[in-house]
């Protein structure tokens, strides 16, 4: 009798899991992260500390924004980091529920590692929850209201959409406040969603409550010496050009004089190359010259002796917003002046925040420029306030563009739950089974909202479905006082985009860690080749 040893095609160094097992560590994987983040779920959900090593190490971020805590860590299990991955994506797109999408997606699999093992076949629960995902969808967008016909009727609910989405953040305690700041920023784009206009800027000091939005634009820059604080009806030339090349200078080359007097000619030369880049700067007619690099000494002399206000090493996002809201362009070279545009604003001047000083551009031709101050007492608080703040602007703007909303507090989710159970009820075949499991995932997030505030979930989810089975389709989870209410009353609102961007983007990536049977990793390259043998 003949034993055949495995035949072995992969590099001894290439591992490779198949079937049961490759299944098995997607599952763990993706299982892993959910319960990681679900925590944070919630308006009474936890903080994560993360700490940084390497490079940046003992830095602190304290967050329990599901996007940075996914980033922060370093994933080695490939399923693992699809949901990261995933969790980006939903950061970018509407920049909230990365919590819920994440947490989802994990509890979708949690319930297709029972089927597995139930022997039913993926093919199938894939099946069965593309017909979920439909079903769902739909009563998603039935139960949706659309009031942008009403002004007034739309403000408030993007108020409501602001104090939801901070609820469950570090400004819950400021949620009034915040909200309608938010708000005001978004109503200043008129529709346009160009979140660039909108900037914001940290300051430590003062309380949550000291923060505040300023109309115009705000730059984090100090004035030159000697030149005018102050600027009426400005000018303004933007530009990205190094003003130290033209130094005399050759690198790795040494230069050898016999006198002082040498040495003096040659200062002299750099002075003249640097005076005629500022005498074409000046010819451009401006009266405010904003520079990327560093301005050195003497041209900030020359500028101060032409009545030009001069503002160096302005960071880069800076004068690229500074130049989407004053409508000037960036410029290098300074050779023909007639084809620059200038920016424009009706005033600069110096302002205080706590102890820092600004420079504030206002009037600028972007109407809907305007920036956010963040105060707070340590950085870790304003840095997660920001991160808040962003979030509330991302959902707010995703709302302006399609207004459609949707009531909250687990009331979106024990809807789409209801109606996958019901039509899983009607159909025959295994494919019920797996739209089951999607109905019973879908009840996990309210369920980890209710555990996450310390309640009783068993009692709350099962008098919520059967409020919503009854019919009371905006009934949510009140978690204040502990109980199912009529979320219309309360105002918890959300935006439609992200509930849909949740569903559709947890589902998606589930399938696609479930239609895994075999997980190969790459031998990996080798670093320094043998070179003895040809």
């Amino acid at each position: 009798m003949v034993s055949l040893n495995p035949v072995r095609i992969l590099k001894h160094e290439a591992e490779e899991e198949k079937a049961e097992v490759a299944r098995l560590s997607s599952f763990v994987g993706a299982i892993a992260i959910g319960d990681l983040v679900k925590s944070t779920l919630g308006p009474k959900g936890m903080d994560k500390i993360l700490v940084a090593h390497g490079r940046s190490a003992g830095q602190v971020e304290v967050t329990n924004d599901g996007a940075t805590i996914l980033k922060a860590i370093g994933v080695d299990n490939p399923a693992a980091k699809i949901l990261v991955d995933m969790s980006k994506v939903q950061d970018d797109e509407v920049g909230d529920g990365t919590t819920s999408v994440t947490v989802l997606s994990a509890e979708l699999l949690r319930e297709a590692e029972k089927l597995v093992d139930q022997k039913i076949h993926p093919q199938v629960i894939v099946a069965g929850w593309r017909k979920a995902t439909v079903i769902a969808s739909k009563a998603l967008l039935d139960a949706s209201m659309d009031h942008s016909a009403d002004p007034k009727a739309f403000e408030e609910d993007l108020l409501n959409i602001a104090r939801t989405t901070l609820s469950s953040k570090i400004l819950s305690q400021h949620k009034e406040y915040f909200a309608k700041l938010a708000v005001q920023a978004v109503l200043r784009l008129k529709g346009s969603g160009n979140l660039s206009a909108i900037q914001i800027i940290r300051k430590s000091g003062g309380s949550l409550e000291d923060s505040f939005l300023d109309e115009g634009f705000l730059l984090d820059k100090k004035v030159g010496q000697h030149q005018p604080k102050r600027i009426e009806d400005a000018q303004i030339l933007i530009a990205n050009t190094p003003m130290d090349t033209d130094k005399i200078k050759v690198f790795g080359s040494r230069v050898r004089v016999d006198s002082m007097a040498k040495i003096a000619d040659l200062e002299l030369a750099e002075k003249e190359k640097m005076k005629s880049k500022v005498d074409k700067i000046i010819k451009h007619k401006c009266n405010v010259f904003i520079n990327r690099q560093l301005i050195y000494n003497y041209p900030e002399q020359l500028f101060a002796d032409a009545g030009v206000m001069a503002i160096e090493h302005a960071d880069f996002d800076g004068i690229e917003r500074l130049a989407l809201v004053t409508g000037g362009e960036i410029v290098s070279t300074f050779d023909n002046p007639d084809l620059v545009k200038l920016g424009h604003c009706k005033l600069i001047e110096e302002i205080m925040i706590g102890e820092d000083t600004l420079l504030r551009f206002s009037g600028v031709p972007l109407g809907e420029a305007c920036t956010i101050i963040i105060r707070g007492a340590t950085q870790q608080i304003i840095d997660e306030a920001d991160r808040s703040l962003h979030d509330a602007l991302c959902v707010l703007a995703a709302t302006v563009r399609e207004s459609r909303i949707i009531y909250g507090g687990g009331s979106a989710e024990m809807l789409m739950s209801v109606a996958v159970s019901a039509e899983a009820a009607r159909t025959p075949g295994k494919e019920a089974v797996a739209m089951e499991a999607f109905a019973r995932a879908l009840q996990t997030l309210p369920t980890a909202i209710a555990d996450n505030a310390g309640y009783d979930s068993a009692q709350l989810i099962s008098e919520l479905r059967a409020a919503h089975v009854r019919g009371s389709l905006y009934s949510g989870l009140d978690m204040d006082q502990g109980r199912v209410e009529d979320m219309r009353k309360l105002g918890i609102t959300e935006s439609y985009v992200v509930k849909r961007q949740v569903l559709l983007s947890a589902s998606e990536a589930a399938e696609m860690i479930l239609r895994v049977d075999d997980i190969i990793k790459a031998a990996p390259r080798k670093r320094t080749e043998d070179r003895g043998h040809c």
